[in-house]
């Protein structure tokens, strides 16, 4: 597993599943069964204090034990904290939903000020490898995030449209990023580069 390396309040728990983690070794960190959403690469943010429902793409927590949970498999694992220890979220964050503005809504969900906020991005595609069509650059203002590759086609890289979104939301203190799923296959999934496969979970937790 991979713990984040950022500076969360003492209250504040998270990991990082990789394909080599046990459900016994998850199992034995987390107070309790994560709260799984039926993630649909939209907007909607759970908030698991009261839901109506487990479907969407982000989710927030002010009550402890509570377990947010984010599944990723090349996509971005986006993880939320104040610098308090008061509430915590987390977003499921690939090109669809970021076009769509998940990163955003998730902010805006927790409640506190966004200068407040800490972040972590985790696992994902990485720049160098993620190649997307015309349409995909079309959904996004942040075109400096787009190299060239042949016609029609860009290398697109997810951290720095993730870390832009963030900072225009007032959120600076930004940590994480760096790593590449499609290019670590002994320790992440990847359905880019495999198809049919497993997937990884970002979960947090207050105490």
């Amino acid at each position: 597993m991979i713990v984040p390396d950022w500076p969360a309040a003492a209250r504040v728990h998270a990991v990082m599943t990789t394909r080599n983690t046990q459900l016994e070794e998850l199992h034995a960190v987390l107070p309790r069964d994560p709260a799984w959403l039926r993630q649909v690469h939209g907007t909607q943010v759970v908030n698991l204090d009261n839901p109506r429902a487990l479907e969407g793409d982000a989710a927030i927590t002010r009550t402890p034990n509570t377990v947010c949970a984010i599944q990723v498999a090349d996509c971005m694992p986006l993880l939320l904290a104040d610098a308090a220890g008061t509430v915590v979220g987390g977003a499921h964050a690939g090109w669809r939903g970021m076009s769509a503005g998940v990163i955003e809504a998730t902010v805006d969900a927790l409640g506190v000020r966004a200068s407040e906020l800490i972040a972590w991005l985790g696992p994902a595609i990485g720049p160098r490898v993620y190649e997307v069509g015309d349409e995909v650059r079309a959904a996004f203002a942040e075109k400096d995030a787009f190299s060239a590759t042949r016609p029609g086609h860009w290398l697109l890289d997810l951290y720095a449209v993730a870390r832009a979104r963030l900072q225009q939301k007032g959120v600076h203190r930004i940590f994480g990023g760096g790593f590449c799923t499609y290019s670590d296959p002994q320790r992440f999934y990847s359905y880019r580069r495999d198809g049919s496969t497993g997937r990884m979970a970002a979960l947090i937790w207050l105490t």
